[in-house]
């Protein structure tokens, strides 16, 4: 019997945030918010919602 190596959830939250940009539902800008707040360890529902407010600020409403 083949031996599986389960991951983490860290691994899987690492890889999933690497490729959320490839992901073709994703809006791009989103995922790059997304990742880096994520990467900057500041992945909070308060930092989530102040950057798709400031997204909806850009794109003009």
């Amino acid at each position: 019997m083949e031996k599986k190596e389960v991951k983490s959830g860290k691994e899987i939250l690492d890889d999933f945030f690497k490729y959320i940009e490839k992901m073709p539902e994703v809006n791009e800008e989103i995922a790059k918010s997304l990742a880096s707040l994520y990467e900057q360890g500041k992945l909070t529902d308060t930092n989530v919602r102040n950057e798709l407010q400031k997204l909806r600020e850009k794109d003009g409403g």
